[in-house]
């Protein structure tokens, strides 16, 4: 059996990692707030010893050498999430400062249209969210499922009408909307 430069370098790597886990995996969980992290933190820095293999230092110096990406990894980690929070915190505050509304005023025709589409197949609650939430029209939803405008727009149809349907006859059927002065009196009957 020959041995080749990939599958020797796999049973170096594997020598690495059986040799140094245990020891890398205490690290990291003195060091993070879950498991999950932790286990993250570790795979994450064996993954740059696969990729920096030429770099890793011979015998012991391996480890001392895991332990400082794991560092980097940690700190590059921590870095992330600080920018994240401050990502989110900009974002509430822009979207309380553009919220006019009360969020409670729709929130019972959210909360229909919410429980209509989850009664719909998840094609239709994909279609009808691209176009509704998402605001494309049927040639970016045709792109983005990789079929044709025409074929958007017959679906987009009948999901609509799937949904109109889900929702019951609260709500008016399209192109016909109730006001005021369309309103029959009590006297004509529905």
């Amino acid at each position: 059996m020959t041995t080749t430069p990939d599958t020797a370098r796999e049973e170096r790597f594997r020598e690495l990692y059986t040799a140094h886990f245990d020891a890398l995996l205490a690290y990291a969980i003195r060091r993070t707030r879950h498991p999950d992290d932790a286990a993250d933190l570790v795979a994450e820095t064996f993954l740059v010893a696969w990729r920096r293999w030429d770099a890793i230092p011979s015998g012991d110096e391996s480890r001392l050498w895991l332990y400082g990406v794991a560092r980097h990894v940690r700190s590059n980690a921590e870095r992330s999430g600080r920018r994240r929070e401050r990502l989110g915190e900009r974002l509430r505050q822009q979207l309380s400062e553009t919220s006019d509304a009360h969020p409670s005023d729709d929130v019972a025709e959210h909360s229909a249209v919410r429980t209509a589409l989850q009664r719909l197949g998840a094609a239709d609650r994909e279609l009808l969210m691209l176009s509704a939430w998402e605001e494309l029209e049927p040639r970016e939803i045709a792109r983005i499922l990789e079929i044709s405008p025409s074929a958007v727009r017959t679906r987009l149809s009948r999901a609509r009408r799937r949904l109109r349907d889900a929702l019951g006859d609260d709500h008016p059927e399209p192109g016909r909307v109730m006001s005021v002065g369309t309103m029959l009196s009590p006297e004509e009957g529905r």
